[in-house]
């Protein structure tokens, strides 16, 4: 059956690689995904976690610091697929401790990379299923664990359809700690024994409340040249297609608030060019983020800022009156709102939230965020959260509340790793 895998894999990296090519894939690491490794690597069975992007990579810090309590004498090695969740990774890695990309799943460049690395566990952030690595993992008696589990929607129409074929793929990882009692449900029908499933919450609850503390949020304000009257919208995450709507509804707010401000941070960074073109189209001055230096030039007008730079995006959630989570409006299943409301800031979010299902219906139910489906209904939300400052801040204190009593996700992760066991 692998071998079969391994002759379909190729042929789909052959499909794709004109595509990977064009889009600028190959950067520094790429070798590593080819098996490529440091002749002097040893790591001396160490905790391998693995974190797809940017967002499992966020996920996995209270995790990561905790496992160095439990096991102070390992070092880690921690991979990721895409470049910009390499980057962020790089914050959690102490000397020793190895980073690097998931090596492509062929099983001649697993096995030798398994052989030279050698963890004493592998631990999947949320739901990632790599046939060979998983298979190899298993020939070589290293335990696998799948911390902060999902199956979203989509994943689960597909795994249906070739439920015969992973079922014993499956059952080959020792332990699922997921989300929620759907993501149980889903996992028992692709075929996972009960016993090996186990709901332990959702890990992006477990946010660093007093992380605002060290923000100079003020500082951020005035770098986007503020003024005490303004107020500042976050458009968080975006997308294609989304910006469009974005700015017609900011058209729209300005001739009622004048002093409403717009910063926009794409989900990918190196889009921010065509995010300018598109602000120029609608009559705005783009200004970069990574571009600004000292005090506002007096040919600035309408600007729109736009954040091109990685790992600041958080900071500028502090220096924000109110945050629109991008990848909601089209259907791209949204993105992490918990991070903008443990700073007590109003959260808007589209109709399309299926890749954080629970997280944006917990806060619906709670009164703690507002749902959109259009531009006319984000630029009205908009309005509500300025003309009535108290029900907003209400709001953004409910959503404050609810992180608190859903945390403690990391600690049974913690737990059941050490069930699962990382032998010395």
């Amino acid at each position: 059956m692998f071998i079969i895998y391994d002759l379909i894999f190729f042929i789909f990296v052959l499909i794709y690689f004109p595509l990977y090519l064009l889009r600028g894939k190959f950067h520094q690491g790429f070798s590593r995904r080819l098996g490529s490794l440091p002749r002097d690597l040893n790591l001396d069975r160490p905790i391998w976690i693995h974190a797809v992007s940017v967002g499992e990579v966020i996920s996995i810090k209270g995790l990561v610091t905790e496992l160095r309590k439990v096991y102070p004498q390992k070092k880690m090695v921690i991979s990721t697929v895409t470049a910009t969740g390499n980057k962020i990774a790089r914050t959690l890695v102490n000397e020793g401790d190895f980073l690097t990309y998931l090596p492509l799943d062929f099983s001649f460049i697993i096995k030798a990379v398994l052989r030279k690395i050698n963890p004493c566990v592998f631990i999947i952030a949320e739901t990632e299923i790599w046939p060979n690595l998983i298979n190899c993992l298993d020939q070589q008696k290293i335990p696998v664990i799948t911390v902060n589990g999902r199956i979203s929607d989509g994943s689960y129409g597909g795994y249906r359809a070739i439920k015969f074929l992973i079922r014993t793929l499956l059952r080959k990882i020792n332990k699922f700690c997921v989300q929620s009692d759907t993501d149980a449900l889903r996992l028992q029908n692709l075929g996972v024994i009960k016993g090996n499933i186990q709901v332990t919450g959702n890990v992006k609850f477990d946010i660093d409340l007093t992380a605002a503390a060290g923000i100079d949020y003020l500082a951020y304000r005035q770098k986007l040249w503020l003024k005490p009257d303004n107020k500042l919208l976050v458009c968080g995450s975006t997308h294609p297609k989304e910006e469009e709507i974005i700015f017609k509804a900011y058209q729209g707010l300005l001739i009622a608030y004048p002093d409403l401000k717009l910063l926009i941070a794409p989900r990918a960074p190196q889009r921010s060019k065509d995010i300018a073109s598109l602000a120029e189209a609608n009559g705005f001055m783009p200004v970069y983020i990574s571009s600004i230096t000292g005090e506002c030039p007096t040919c600035i007008n309408k600007a729109v800022f736009i954040l091109d730079v990685i790992g600041e995006l958080f900071n500028y959630y502090a220096a924000a009156d109110m945050v629109f989570m991008g990848g909601s409006l089209i259907k791209r299943g949204g993105h992490n709102i918990i991070e903008p409301a443990s700073l007590k800031k109003p959260v808007i979010f589209g109709p399309h939230m299926f890749n954080f299902r629970d997280i944006s219906e917990l806060f619906l139910r709670n009164e703690a965020a507002i749902m959109v489906h259009s531009q006319d209904e984000l630029a009205a939300k908009i309005k509500e959260i300025l003309s009535n400052s108290p029900a907003a801040r209400e709001m953004a204190e409910r959503s404050y509340g609810l992180i608190i009593a859903n945390q403690g996700a990391t600690l049974k992760n913690i737990q059941a790793i050490k069930q699962v066991g990382c032998s010395k």
